[in-house]
């Protein structure tokens, strides 16, 4: 995937940071106190824009049209749990499952900069 492809999505990003090749989301539900598979796995990517906010990520998705698209802002909240990186943000928690840990373990130092 490159650039190209993601400015379809969002055309204020400028640069790809950093990808990760292969993650599932999932999402906790409070309800249940269980964590619940989404429907989004795909490539992940860290990227800069040229608009505010400046940074986010993405979640390409590979099984259907919905992609995951998060800012970076104060409020995001990230743990490594490899292979897990959790992160909470205004309204949920959410887990991202790195196929590589490697990957987990980098993508989450840079997220929590």
């Amino acid at each position: 995937m490159n650039l190209a492809a993601l400015q379809q999505r969002d055309p204020f990003i400028s640069e790809i940071i950093d990808t990760a090749s292969q993650v599932a989301l999932y999402s906790f539900s409070s309800k249940t106190n269980e964590w619940e598979k989404t429907s989004i796995e795909g490539t992940l990517f860290i990227y800069r824009r040229s608009a505010a906010p400046l940074y986010g990520f993405m979640i390409l998705n590979r099984l259907g049209l919905q992609n995951l698209i998060e800012p970076f802002t104060k409020t995001l909240e990230f743990q490594v749990q490899e292979p897990f990186l959790l992160y909470r943000n205004d309204k949920h928690i959410f887990g991202i499952w790195f196929y590589e840990k490697n990957e987990c373990s980098r993508l989450g130092l840079l997220m929590n900069r």
